[in-house]
């Protein structure tokens, strides 16, 4: 088992998706010319969850699938910004930049993950919204659960008073830097630029605008052994940084999108492939959305239950 690895994970299917028109404005990855209300995308985009859940089903992964039937959430699928758990026993929700985002938060959600796993506490930072305070969760915050950094992309997705307060509750170093595409976009989340398995880390290096801010990224995330595979911009726009390492009976896997994997080139699979088995997924609906596979993915770091044995 890796600390940074969970085995069970929550994926919403919504009945409704089309890329958001509220948050086209600093994500340059969504693909605004798909705005629209057409039932086509809403459909794909369904069928394109149900086989993704199969597929993590498949490779051993407890896959905890939700609908989502309300027509103003059109980002639903993608959990993983307004939730996070921890080991420990440990829940946070957290505040969302976009307005239609905010209903996505579900209480039967984390019911479930009270009834079914081992939940101390849930820390409520969804508040903080009142004052435009805004902490996009594992979007905004990739988490090195095993040396305890949170890396975050400074944009105004990820507040620094909301960060300090995730970090003071959660115990994690803040590492933020400024990163930015080819044209001085600030990347709008930390996590279509990297993602952090156990022996590895993918990373758009070059995104990072300080030298010595990237070299520092680059030293931390090398102290225990990991290998970062430096990601070019192109691949960074095909989502191969939006990846999420899942810990399976077979052992590791990398759950990413078929679009990322193609792009990675031999000698990053062969990095990748040491310790972990692709398994791509075919999502190229959601992926209009801006975010690819580690967005739809909220990994559950929590302790289940044990199973109640009738008399």
């Amino acid at each position: 088992m890796s600390i940074q690895a969970p085995s069970a994970v929550v994926l919403v299917r919504p009945h409704h998706f089309r890329p958001n028109p509220l948050t086209a404005d600093d994500n340059v990855f969504q693909v605004t010319g798909a705005i629209t209300e057409s039932s086509p995308l809403a459909t794909a985009a369904y069928a394109e969850v149900t086989r993704a859940a199969s597929a993590l089903e498949s490779a051993g992964i407890r896959v905890h699938l939700f609908d989502d039937e309300s027509p103003d959430r059109p980002d639903s699928v993608f959990p993983n910004n307004w939730m996070s758990t921890h080991p420990g026993g440990h829940v946070a929700i957290y505040p969302m930049y976009a307005s239609n985002r905010r209903g996505e938060r579900r209480s039967d959600v984390i019911d479930m993950l009270k009834n079914q796993y081992r939940v101390q506490d849930v820390i409520d930072y969804s508040g903080l919204e009142l004052d435009d305070v805004f902490l996009e969760g594992t979007g905004a915050i990739v988490l090195d659960h095993v040396s305890r950094i949170a890396y975050v992309a400074r944009s105004h997705r990820a507040d620094p008073i909301a960060l300090e307060r995730f970090c003071t509750n959660f115990g994690y170093e803040p590492m933020v830097f400024d990163a930015v595409d080819p044209s001085g976009v600030p990347i709008y989340h930390t996590n279509v630029m990297m993602g952090i398995a156990t022996d590895f880390a993918l990373v758009g290096c070059d995104l990072i605008q300080s030298s010595a801010r990237r070299a520092q990224v680059v030293d931390r995330l090398t102290a225990h052994g990991r290998t970062v595979i430096d990601l070019d911009f192109g691949q960074v726009c095909d989502f191969a940084g939006n990846a999420i390492e899942l810990h399976a009976p077979g052992g590791r896997i990398l759950a990413l999108s078929r679009r990322a994997a193609v792009t990675l080139r031999p000698d990053q699979l062969a990095v990748i492939e040491r310790s972990c088995t692709l398994l791509p997924l075919d999502i190229p609906t959601i992926e209009l959305a801006g975010g690819s596979v580690r967005c739809m993915i909220a990994g559950i770091h929590l302790d289940p239950r044990p199973a109640v044995i009738a008399a």
